[in-house]
């Protein structure tokens, strides 16, 4: 079974105290920290790259769980595997002719690859990432457009996460987008895992039971099935 992980969305977060944050997060029960590292190209928005991570890197020993919204995730393997970075999860929409050698480098710098795929991008295209003899090692469900935060969950995507699950019950599936306490449920009973939760925790006036929250609800739905 794969284990429950509650990933805070730093790019909810005051980035002037980055560091403070990070530290905050960790102290109130977060498994992981989930960075959004956006080109202003493969989406609007533009956010961090390396150099924040690496400078986040000098004051945490956490997983940073990068999600890269750019257009050319390979440019990015070496300065993150430099950096610090964690997991680097890239986008299925502009890696269909060269998944297997980003995976590998991805591995060779000693990070963590995850696929991950827009609303409109069928749950298919990412069979063969999950099933080739050098595998991701997780799976990210937008639940939202990717690009800015904030927005509202898109429980159609759900079924999605219960064909991953189905498909593949030791995989580690991630949602990410609009995810709090009023869709937590519908997202862990489907099969997500890994919760990506921003405005939800940062915005709460008791950000530790929000994560508490999430996490009871993935092990819930866990332990009923």
């Amino acid at each position: 079974m794969a284990a429950a992980k509650i990933a805070p969305s730093m790019l909810s977060s005051d980035f002037a105290n980055l560091a403070s944050e990070a530290e905050r997060m960790l102290r109130l029960g977060a498994d992981w920290l989930h960075m959004d590292i956006m080109d202003g190209h493969f989406v609007p928005n533009l956010t961090i790259g390396a150099p924040v991570i690496q400078s986040l890197r000098k004051h945490t020993k956490a997983y940073l769980d990068c999600h890269l919204m750019v257009t050319n995730p390979s440019d990015y393997v070496e300065p993150l595997g430099k950096a610090g970075a964690t997991g680097f999860t890239f986008h299925i929409e502009v890696t269909r002719d060269n998944w297997q050698e980003l995976i590998q480098s991805i591995k060779s710098k000693g990070m963590r690859p995850g696929v991950s795929l827009r609303p409109g991008t069928p749950v298919e295209e990412v069979f063969p990432l999950v099933e080739a003899e050098n595998p991701v090692e997780l799976v990210l469900v937008m639940t939202v457009e990717p690009g800015f935060g904030g927005q509202k969950f898109m429980p159609e995507m759900m079924d999605k996460v219960r064909t991953l699950r189905n498909k593949y019950p030791s995989l580690d599936i991630e949602v990410d987008g609009g995810l709090g306490p009023s869709t937590i449920d519908v997202a862990a009973s489907a099969g997500a895992n890994c919760i990506v939760a921003g405005s939800s925790i940062f915005g709460a006036a008791d950000p530790g039971e929000v994560i508490s929250m999430l996490r009871r609800s993935v092990e819930g739905s866990q332990n009923k099935n």
